[in-house]
């Protein structure tokens, strides 16, 4: 039996092993093909190392489009999934909070109506919210993007709504008895205690944010406004012979602001992902 189990374990790792390489071969491909000149990143498919490793790419890739470099286009995406990111977490804890927490009439209606707008796809909204956005001048500009993330987002109250209900009840009396209010049983007993909830809402909100190419795609016309996202794409014009080297490279740099924030902040994440669901 304990040679049967070794041998299963062997089995299961490799097989692991080899499922990890085929899902992260595209990854090493990308980054691979940014270190390579462009007349080697589609002859030389079949191997990750460069055949003349060069750092050309990044070079010529900063530099951006339309005498704009890329520094604006992360800047514009940091401001956009930084600000959306704050507003989002901050207007869902609250609204999470009272639903958790506050008995008030027509609170299950009120519930069921939030839940129902998870059912609506993006798509669906483009055209009112376009209307809306343009009646109030706010096209071509962050507006769109970041003020409606002020009002919560009906998944990430359902999480921290989840982790709040997790809470013993008998903290919120005790405040009580001690002369709290409801803002602060919120600011000094619930806001410290769902600290991982928070920490997944904001990890999450910064992922979408950030990676969101029909929003900014939408909403912005000018090249001084685009996020990254957009700028990768308008950067691959198949009108023109296209930089590849410099796209992979722009688009290597994209993604280690989310992969480093996911370093450091793991246990968060998966503590908040574990616990989010549990009810005391």
């Amino acid at each position: 039996m304990a040679k049967k189990a070794k041998r299963q374990n062997i089995i299961y790792h490799i097989a692991t092993f080899i499922l990890g390489i085929i899902m992260i071969y595209p990854l090493l491909w990308m980054i691979s093909s940014s270190f390579k000149e462009n007349a080697d990143i589609f002859t030389t498919m079949g191997t990750l190392i460069p055949p003349k490793f060069t750092v050309e790419n990044y070079i010529e890739g900063w530099k951006g489009f339309g005498n704009v470099s890329f520094a604006t286009f992360f800047k514009n995406s940091f401001i956009v999934a930084g600000i959306g990111t704050i507003g989002t977490v901050i207007s869902s804890a609250i609204v999470a909070y009272g639903f958790a927490r506050i008995p008030f009439k027509g609170k299950d209606l009120w519930f069921t109506a939030m839940m129902i707008t998870l059912m609506l796809p993006f798509q669906v909204q483009i055209i009112p919210q376009y209307i809306m956005f343009n009646t109030l001048n706010w096209i071509n500009t962050f507006y769109p993007l970041i003020v409606p993330k002020f009002f919560g987002s009906a998944f990430f109250i359902f999480l921290i709504i989840q982790f709040i209900r997790g809470l013993p009840l008998e903290l919120d009396e005790s405040a009580e008895i001690d002369g709290a209010g409801r803002i602060g049983i919120f600011w000094w007993i619930i806001l410290p205690l769902i600290k991982p909830a928070l920490i997944t809402a904001s990890l999450f909100s910064f992922y979408w944010t950030w990676d969101d190419f029909l929003g900014p795609l939408l909403y912005l016309n000018q090249a001084t406004l685009y996020t990254v996202s957009l700028a990768l794409k308008n950067f691959a014009d198949p009108t023109t012979i296209t930089n590849w080297g410099a796209v992979f490279a722009m688009s290597v740099l994209s993604l280690m602001p989310v992969l480093l924030i996911f370093i450091f902040f793991q246990k968060y994440l998966t503590e908040g992902i574990a616990t989010t669901g549990m009810k005391g």
